[in-house]
């Protein structure tokens, strides 16, 4: 695939990467970004999932060492526990998308970005309560923890949403779990990376070009994040995630 690749190409996935970083530390949904940007570059559906989360892995990194100590764990179960299962969910997650043929993959994806679509429009748009919202089970957090990281090493979109009606279901306030999420999404997005790096599927110089403009991107996140309104970009990213689906089910 790197043959197929020229500079102006790599400098529109290099933009989209950056849009998406920026979009990552203002709401969320970078990836909504940066796999229809893989697709239409040329790559497969398998290989634009995989690419784009081998790109996105160093933003994620500097997102969670910004709000590292905010973090932490429920009462019950510690940081360290819902780190373990979101690692673990994120490795079975991510051997099941190695092992799913691209034809397969590529009719499951407009089902999967509906679905994300959904659950970040949900997350970003539904009532939020300050107060951490009404506990849950253990159980059923630790499961729905795992559940979400499976998710999340196999296609990955909305699950900061997913995690965040998790962690304030039980109990954390909204603050805190905007942070611990951070850190779980990145502990299982590393499981996937460290079994997608040795994957033919990864197209590396794509995945260069938007780690770069990721990067930039997170930088050019924290200047903007005072400054422009964060339901503009959620919009967007809605927007994005519609148009997205309607075009993956006609194509």
């Amino acid at each position: 695939m790197l043959a197929h690749h020229d500079l102006s190409l790599l400098l529109l996935i290099a933009l989209a990467g950056l849009y998406a970083g920026t979009q990552n530390t203002l709401a969320g949904g970078g990836s909504f970004i940066t796999f229809p940007a893989l697709l239409l570059a040329g790559l497969n559906p398998l290989a634009a999932n995989i690419t784009s989360t081998v790109a996105l892995f160093p933003n994620q990194i500097t997102s969670s060492l910004a709000g590292r100590r905010l973090a932490g764990g429920v009462e019950g179960m510690s940081l360290g526990k819902l780190f373990g299962l979101s690692v673990a969910g994120g490795i079975v997650g991510a051997v099941l998308l190695l092992e799913t043929p691209a034809t397969f993959f590529a009719r499951l994806v407009p089902w999967l970005v509906l679905f994300a679509t959904a659950v970040f429009a949900w997350g970003s748009f539904r009532k939020k309560s300050s107060d951490g919202g009404h506990a849950i089970p253990l159980k059923l957090l630790a499961a729905a923890q795992f559940l979400i990281g499976v998710y999340g090493g196999y296609f990955g979109g909305g699950i900061g949403f997913l995690m965040l009606a998790a962690l304030t279901l039980a109990g954390q306030q909204v603050r805190m779990a905007t942070a611990t999420k951070n850190i779980l999404a990145m502990a299982m997005n590393a499981s996937a990376v460290v079994l997608f790096v040795f994957s033919s599927q990864v197209d590396w110089l794509a995945a260069l070009a938007l780690a770069i403009g990721g990067i930039g991107g997170a930088f050019v996140g924290n200047w903007l994040v005072h400054r422009l309104p964060e339901k503009l970009m959620r919009k967007l990213v809605v927007l994005v995630g519609i148009v997205l689906t309607i075009w993956l089910f006609l194509r």
